[in-house]
């Protein structure tokens, strides 16, 4: 049988865990915080990988890649950059190590110290502005548009697999603008690509908006950002988009001169998504038997299970299963044959199920006499007997389907479980059942640390749709312009 899997409604978050691990996605690693993502999961994390990448390229942007150590003094150059990650920084301070007086082991070779003590990569900003102001000098070298796929390390005391880990892998694009306002274009086109991604893609509906300044990126004049809801109601940051400024140009002193020949500090965009968005696919869309992927991610769109007794029908039917392979994958769908002699057909749908393989196709020996193959769909975990005459298109056509109805059924959480609320006390009772609460508020830092100590509720975002009617705040009773996303969070 096939592995068990806790029910969502039993517990969500150990539902979460089984599901990473039991699906053959991620592990806990022997480093504390750290995961070793499996084959499986990795390929996942490929196909978003691709997916992002091209995008990028499509609006103009290169791939590069800079170092992981960056000097603590680069760091301490930008104020609230180094105040945001400080309580996060690994750093490293020896470089050698040697064998212990006693001969037990090895420990720090106390003559092998740094000169400079080097932080490993939270975020690259530091480091990569100190670069620019070697390939920046007029306008002409602008706009400068990098992105680079890397591994950063936050040291978190409270991990989970996907969600939080010390050391997670993720793309961050770091561009330089001759002007503010061709700064906050690429800014707001780099969010409109993340949210593009996550429908499209990923089949995950967000609401794209503005973070408070409480909630901003460390060192940005504004941090643009999509979330996602989860099937537990709790809000997901899945992607990021910051306009910062000039601030890291003056404090790494990058400056152009312009047409006019006068010299000016760069402005600059950062933004990124991470592996974090694995966890966003499983934790919007799959159930109680397992993963539900969307065929544009899935690293495998479909499998062929041959029914049979014995090698005699097994061998009659791999010609079959090839030819269908075959046409399969000529028409672009990813697909294997699981021919294995060893286990059950029915441990093999329950073990593709699991890992959210969208279509699986069945044939046995009456499937050869008639021509015809049984096609089920994961998603909703139907099942119909079809004939092998156009199969390729009736596949190609379920895949399409499917990607939208998982798109479609999380479209439709988010609206039942999103409500509008005009009083703290309803609000106080509301998000006690999770969900997306849209109120007023009064644009204070002040009452948003009171609400978020009371209950633990966080402005996800100041949506750029929505309900813009002005009203009043819910908690003090002061003017507010518009509604805002209030949940609880990962």
């Amino acid at each position: 049988m096939a592995k068990e899997v806790t029910s969502r409604s039993e517990n969500f978050s150990l539902w979460y865990n089984n599901l990473v691990i039991k699906a053959g996605l991620a592990e806990n690693s022997a480093v504390r915080g750290c995961m070793v993502i499996k084959p499986y999961g990795y390929a996942i994390w490929e196909n978003m990988q691709s997916a992002l990448d091209k995008m990028f390229k499509d609006t103009g942007h290169v791939n590069a890649y800079f170092p992981l150590f960056i000097p603590k003094s680069f760091m301490a150059k930008e104020a609230e950059h180094v105040e945001g990650f400080a309580k996060e920084c690994a750093v490293v301070t020896h470089y050698r190590l040697r064998n212990t007086l006693d001969g037990s082991g090895v420990e720090v070779d106390p003559d092998a110290k740094l000169e400079e003590e080097l932080i490993v990569r939270p975020t690259s900003e530091t480091i990569i502005w100190n670069t620019y102001k070697n390939w920046i000098h007029s306008y002409r070298d602008l706009p400068l548009l990098c992105n680079q796929w890397a591994n950063v390390v936050r040291w978190e005391m409270r991990t989970r697999l996907f969600l939080r880990t010390a050391e997670f892998l993720w793309q961050e694009g770091h561009t330089a603008h001759s002007t503010r306002e061709e700064a906050i274009e690429e800014t707001t086109r780099m969010l409109e690509v993340y949210a593009d991604f996550a429908k499209n893609w990923l089949a995950i509906p967000v609401i794209s908006g503005v973070k408070t300044a409480s909630e901003r990126f460390a060192g940005a004049e504004d941090t643009y950002c999509i979330e996602a809801m989860m099937q537990d109601g709790k809000a997901l940051q899945a992607g990021t988009s910051h306009f910062l400024g000039q601030n890291f140009a003056k404090a790494f002193d990058v400056k152009f001169a312009n047409k006019d020949g006068e010299l000016d500090y760069v402005w600059a965009t950062s933004w990124g998504v991470s592996t974090r968005m694995i966890g966003a696919l499983i934790m919007a869309h799959s159930d109680d038997n397992g993963l539900i992927l969307p065929p544009k991610i899935a690293p495998l769109q479909a499998v062929i299970i041959p029914i049979f007794k014995g090698d005699e029908e097994l061998q009659q039917m791999k010609t079959h299963c090839e030819s269908l392979k075959n046409r399969l994958k000529n028409s672009g769908i990813t697909v294997k044959i699981d021919d294995r002699d060893n286990l059950r057909s029915g441990f093999k749908f329950a073990e593709y199920e699991l890992q959210g393989v969208p279509v699986r196709l069945a044939i046995g020996p009456r499937d050869l006499q008639n021509g015809t193959v049984e096609v089920a769909r994961r998603d909703n975990l139907t099942k119909e007997t079809v004939p092998m005459e156009n199969i390729e298109q009736f596949v190609l056509s379920l895949l399409s389907d499917i990607q939208d109805s998982i798109y479609r059924k999380a479209l439709n959480f988010r609206e039942k479980n999103t409500c509008n609320v005009d009083s703290y006390d309803e609000f106080k009772e509301k998000i006690e059942n999770g969900g997306f609460i849209m109120a007023h508020w009064d644009g204070t830092a002040e009452t948003e640390a009171l609400i978020k100590e009371e209950t633990k509720a966080t402005i996800r975002c100041i949506p750029f749709d929505g309900d813009k009617t002005p009203g009043k705040c819910m908690v003090t009773g002061k003017q507010s312009d518009r509604r805002v996303v209030f949940a609880r969070s990962y």
